[in-house]
């Protein structure tokens, strides 16, 4: 959807009027889904819009309730957007995926992971209470489309009090795991192809999905995939590039450098979301 993955693009065709400018429509979420008609993107929903859009930045400030951020405690998490143009609060957002706000939030440790949604206030500020389970580094990003604007994903960093690790020394190694894993419902196996993958090239992620009935979309889509590098540099949210409901879900991916890379996948069945983590080695073509 956004970052440094790349996708084929994906032509929906039809005739044009013949003499009349061409239209290119492109989804604002997935923007290499493409159609030469008005329409929704076949992969996420979303109405298709004339014309390709420019990326537009958003300020993003985020507020920390307590300040001093505690580990293990409550807090409250405030976020703003400032729209580039005007240097004025965004206050009106577009739904993405059944929401206005998708929140992800991973510990640098890599063993924490959240998907969820802050509320969006009348004042046009989002609010979102949480625990931080432990001392450390946390990333978010903040993702979300304003209204006349261009999607975004937005990174911030969190470092509860008194933590004084650097990344590098709140990751550690983390070791390659490929293996089957059961989550609450749902069991999720893995295969890649290339098998090794490589940085800047295609990886295609094949997800196999037991027991194969009851599947259900996830907030628009059969599944969500977020990718963050072992330092926290990258974080990335994709949806299927192939799925119909089956045991089979396919997601593409560009990992953009070397190294070791955890992703977790969502997959809904029989309304309980399932969550499962992977870890990916990514190596330099020898």
């Amino acid at each position: 959807m956004r970052g440094a993955w790349l996708i084929p693009v994906m032509v929906v065709v039809a005739g044009a009027q013949q003499g009349a400018p061409a239209v290119e429509y492109t989804c604002p979420m997935d923007p290499d889904v493409r159609s030469k008609t008005p329409g929704k993107c076949p992969r996420c929903g979303m109405a298709l819009e004339a014309g390709i859009q420019q990326p537009m930045e958003y300020g993003l400030n985020l507020t920390v309730n307590p300040p001093q951020v505690p580990a293990g405690e409550p807090v409250e998490l405030s976020f703003e957007l400032i729209d580039p143009r005007t240097h004025r609060r965004a206050t009106k957002f577009e739904v993405v995926h059944e929401k206005f706000f998708h929140l992800f939030l991973v510990s640098a440790d890599l063993e924490t992971f959240v998907h969820d949604h802050p509320v969006l206030g009348v004042d046009g500020v989002f609010r979102y209470r949480t625990t931080l389970p432990k001392p450390g580094i946390y990333r978010l990003l903040a993702d979300c489309y304003p209204a006349g604007g261009t999607p975004q994903l937005l990174p911030r960093y969190l470092t509860t009090a008194g933590y004084d690790k650097s990344i590098a020394e709140s990751v550690g190694n983390p070791a390659p795991d490929l293996a089957p894993k059961t989550a609450t419902n749902l069991t999720i196996a893995l295969k890649m192809d290339p098998p090794d993958p490589v940085p800047g090239r295609k990886t295609m992620l094949f997800f196999t999905l037991s027991p194969g009935e009851g599947l259900e979309p996830y907030l628009g889509a059969w599944g969500h995939l977020l990718a963050a590098g072992s330092d926290l540099v990258e974080g990335i949210h994709e949806h299927p590039i192939y799925a119909d409901g089956k045991p089979e879900v396919q997601f593409n991916v560009f990992f953009p450098r070397a190294g070791m890379y955890r992703v977790w996948v969502q997959f809904q069945r029989n309304g309980v979301v399932n969550t499962a983590a992977f870890t990916i080695p990514v190596k330099e073509l020898r």
